[in-house]
């Protein structure tokens, strides 16, 4: 029987990320102990692709600041995502895309982030708040409800998984695999790997991202994805970092049958145990490595 999965960026929560937290709360919580008289660096503002996402559904995330005061040293973004009851859900802590130490009075910094909202127990409206920190210490910013040195700067509505469009992923592609350091996930190819699914008969995004073993290949392997037996996209294979695609496909290309086959094809692939200077026992048959495949109908 097929396997029906999605495959998504795993909920930032596992032992490691909430102990971190929990630290960085208890230091917050310390740091506000005393009211902090320092002037405001900034102020945020946060906007999405969309209100509405539902769990495991790819969204972009723009975040500005308006800089008041310079930052002597470089801090992190703090970014949770909160249930009504003020509980973190979700955890985006990042560096930002210009550091800290280099913002000027006056300057608007403003970049935006590819994410895949995680699958999280809870459905409904979350609020996101936004912070700078460096070790047990959180800027003062010039924001709405402050919390700790966190600001609001939205909400978001989250929708069950079940308003995505299912895939289901049948031959072609070797058991999940996960790192234990970030939780993130994917799957190997073999030379060929086929998904279906159930066809919204409108246009679609594919969402793809993956990475590749770009040393063991000149020139880099060739992919061709193939929509109701047509190729829609060929591309190489050349990062070794995952790289995000988004394929538009069209009503017409997924074809008139009521489920939809997508078919990853590779020109090229290799056996670890038998390349000498991979030293792997790993006798599996490896294409790519997909972190996710996910057909967004929004």
């Amino acid at each position: 029987m097929p396997v029906v999965h999605q495959i998504f960026e795993r909920p930032l929560c596992r032992a490691a990320v909430l102990a971190a937290s929990v630290a960085l709360l208890l230091a917050g919580t310390a740091a506000c102990s005393k009211k902090d008289t320092r002037p405001p660096v900034a102020t945020p503002s946060f906007s999405a692709s969309k209100d509405r996402v539902a769990l495991g559904a790819p969204v972009d995330f723009t975040y500005q600041f308006d800089v008041i005061a310079p930052i002597k040293d470089d801090y992190r973004v703090l970014v949770h995502l909160v249930n009504p009851d003020g509980d973190t859900i979700w955890i985006d802590d990042h560096d930002p895309a210009i550091p800290t130490s280099q913002w000027k009075p006056g300057q608007k910094v403003q970049y935006t982030r590819q994410r895949f909202m995680p699958i999280v127990p809870f459905t409904g409206e979350a609020t996101v708040r936004v912070g700078l920190y460096r070790a047990d210490d959180r800027l003062p910013m010039q924001g709405a409800d402050p919390v700790q040195t966190t600001y609001k700067v939205g909400t978001l509505q989250l929708l069950p998984q079940s308003e995505n469009v299912f895939v289901i992923y049948k031959s072609g592609w070797h058991p999940p695999e996960t790192n234990p350091d970030n939780g993130r996930e994917w799957q190997w190819t073999q030379k060929s790997g086929i998904v279906n699914f159930k066809n919204p008969r409108k246009d679609v995004t594919l969402y793809f991202e993956s990475d590749a073993r770009v040393d063991l290949f000149t020139p880099p392997q060739q992919v061709t994805l193939v929509v109701a037996g047509k190729p829609v996209k060929t591309f190489a294979a050349d990062s070794a970092a995952p790289l995000l695609q988004r394929i538009p496909i069209t009503a017409a290309q997924l074809g008139n049958d009521d489920m939809v086959e997508l078919r990853v094809d590779l020109d090229r692939t290799f056996v670890p145990a038998q390349l000498p200077s991979l030293k792997s026992p790993d006798v599996r048959e490896l294409g790519i490595r997909v972190y996710h495949l996910f057909v967004d109908q929004k």
